[in-house]
């Protein structure tokens, strides 16, 4: 017997992708979610687990675990690289077409060079578990080339950690690497001083933070600082390469370059003949359908939205959860009969970053902090909100551990260590 149900396709198991199917959990719908990968990631975490403070199971869980208890949902791997809006399709790389009544696309964002991808390959983005491995893996193998560096100015290259981007990942970068050549490592190194370390934050921009008050960008730039962050704030880099990179007119060697300065929509959204904005997002309309397609849906990083006052939806976890819950809404809605919702309007609960141990800077609408108690409230906020209870009692334990002994468990190099750098990934 066929099923009558409409269908509901979700491409992207992130946060717009997974709270979208939840919400649709007793709607009378069977919905398809498809991933790339076969777990949902907790993005705001995924540097913890580039600079060992976490391992990868602790920040993702398995998306057919999380929607085990949804009779109506199924999770299916695969990629999706076709879309015919006529047929009402999706096309997966094996070739196999499945089609659908609702489109939902919520596959994220990339990274973003502005025009020199050639950096890529020298300096590594973090939106992904494998780049947090890889990235990891670049950190200390690079304490490692340290230690056998028959010169000091190998020694120093190799000693030298520049991270590209000021905003909240590069300045949570920034502050652990800091953290872990000060504290973590201290001790365990018999020809290097890994305290001698030089972790440069570089923003081109003015500040630090530029999304936050301008009073807790200077309260972040004095915590990095503090914590022997070298920032520097108005010059974008002019090239990266496999020896370093150029800041102004001078070339600085540095073995290990970390991007964390721009991001660009899934290269899903040039499927959909619609207009899209300079990052590749596609300009939804309010309810978040694609012009002349109100079966097919954008949200979260993929979707660009301009709000009443001219801001734009932030690319951040909260926008995609309630980019997300109003897609499943709209759908209900329209299954119902029933008026639809009113045009989405991003609810912004604050801003918050941390910068390092007992170091953060939160804004609360009007409520701006930082510090012990701002590094606090980020801790608590970020437990809450992760996947699973076992997840929120790992992270909580490995945080604590970590407190008191400056440790980090997840110190493991995965690949060969016989390479002549650690730019070659084998992860």
């Amino acid at each position: 017997m066929s099923d009558t149900r409409k269908h509901v396709v979700i491409v992207g198991g992130g946060f717009g992708g997974l709270w979208a199917t939840r919400a649709l959990a007793s709607a009378p719908v069977r919905v398809t979610l498809i991933d790339r990968r076969n777990h949902h990631l907790f993005q705001p975490l995924l540097y913890q687990v580039a600079t060992a403070g976490l391992s990868s199971p602790d920040i993702a869980a398995p998306l057919r675990h999380i929607l085990r208890k949804q009779a109506n949902a199924e999770v299916r791997l695969g990629e999706v690289v076709g879309l015919d809006a006529d047929a009402r399709c999706v096309v997966l790389a094996d070739g196999e077409r499945i089609g659908y009544d609702f489109l939902l696309l919520a596959s994220g964002a990339t990274h973003a060079y502005f025009g020199h991808d050639e950096w890529s390959a020298h300096a590594p983005g973090l939106k992904t578990l494998d780049d947090a491995l890889h990235i990891r893996r670049r950190v200390l193998l690079a304490f490692e080339r340290a230690e056998a560096a028959q010169t000091e100015q190998e020694r120093a290259a190799w000693l030298h950690f520049a991270v590209v981007g000021g905003g909240p990942t590069g300045v949570e970068l920034a502050g652990t690497l800091a953290e872990i050549a000060h504290k973590t490592l201290r001790r365990e190194f018999r020809r290097i001083d890994p305290a001698q370390a030089r972790v440069r934050l570089i923003e081109a921009g003015p500040r630090v933070l530029a999304s936050f008050p301008e009073s807790l960008s200077e309260k972040a730039r004095a915590q990095l600082q503090r914590l022997g962050v070298e920032v520097s704030t108005g010059t974008p880099v002019g090239s990266i390469d496999a020896n370093g990179y150029t800041l102004g007119a001078e070339f600085v060697p540095a073995r290990t370059v970390l991007w964390a300065a721009g991001v660009a929509a899934s290269p899903l959204g040039a499927l959909l003949d619609v207009p899209r904005d300079r990052a590749g997002r596609v300009q939804v309309l309010p309810d978040l359908s694609v012009p002349g397609r109100p079966e097919i849906f954008v949200a979260g990083d993929l979707a660009s939205l301009q709000q009443d006052e001219g801001k734009p939806v932030p690319g951040v976890a909260p926008a995609a959860k309630q980019m997300g819950s109003y897609v499943a809404r709209t759908i209900r809605a329209r299954l119902a009969g029933k008026p639809a919702p009113p045009p989405f309007r991003y609810v912004d609960f604050g801003n918050l970053a941390t910068i390092g141990r007992r170091a953060a800077v939160v804004d609360l609408h009007g409520w701006h902090f930082s510090g012990v108690l701002a590094w606090t409230f980020w801790l608590a906020a970020h437990v809450f909100f992760l996947i699973g209870f076992r997840n929120r009692l790992i992270v909580l334990l490995n945080w604590s551990w970590a407190y008191y002994t400056y440790q980090r468990h997840a110190r493991i190099i995965l690949g060969g260590v016989d390479d002549k750098s650690a730019n070659d990934d084998e992860d």
